[in-house]
């Protein structure tokens, strides 16, 4: 048995692809499905919660790790730290939080298994998401993401843990609504990641 854990936001839940219910949830029905053709079955939990950022991880990451005790921990997390605030004139997480949270995740998934996976942040429509519509103070930029992105890179090269590339893996068709992929990107995203997280297990 193995267990698989995957932290995340509205992308990690699988927002806007009412198909499949998002790649995390296509990985899980993966596993179920090959499940007697390997030589251990996999339970993949979804924890992804739309509008998390790493302060949001942060306050239920422990607790929901300890009941689960998993052998492979993702995190998809990090592009609602990079969001940008008009009203404040920052960003939601600045990036030094958002460098000190990713070291205090690590450090707890540490606690549980040492086979512990960053999935870096995929790209937005700015012509939809500069300002989002449902809430015109905030916006998201592919520069302002970039930025975060290269932080969560930097870190893994530093604490030396597993870090997914996902830039060319979606395309401005793939997105529902400027940010979160539609039925066509979840596939994608999930056919890019499935070997990336099949080797783990």
């Amino acid at each position: 048995m193995a267990t698989i854990t995957i932290f995340g936001d509205s992308i990690t839940y699988g927002a806007v692809d009412p198909e499949g219910g998002g790649w995390a949830t296509r990985l899980r029905n993966y596993f179920e499905s090959v499940g007697a053709r390997v030589d251990k079955d996999v339970d993949v939990y979804n924890l992804g919660i739309s509008g998390d950022n790493t302060d949001d991880l942060l306050f239920r990451f422990k607790t929901e790790m300890i009941a689960r005790k998993p052998d492979i921990i993702i995190f998809a997390i990090g592009i609602n730290d990079s969001q940008f605030v008009v009203s404040k004139n920052q960003s939601r997480i600045p990036i030094e939080k958002f460098k000190e949270n990713l070291v205090r995740l690590a450090g707890q998934a540490r606690e549980i298994t040492n086979k512990i996976v960053f999935v870096g942040l995929t790209v937005v429509d700015e012509s939809k998401t500069s300002p989002i519509p449902w809430n015109l103070d905030k916006r998201y930029t592919n520069k302002d993401i970039e930025r975060y992105d290269i932080a969560l890179q930097e870190f893994t090269q530093k604490e030396n843990l597993a870090y997914i590339d996902t830039r060319g893996v979606l395309g401005m068709g793939d997105l529902s609504d400027g940010l979160h992929p539609n039925t066509s990107g979840h596939k994608k995203m999930f056919e890019y990641l499935k070997g990336k997280i099949e080797v783990l297990v």
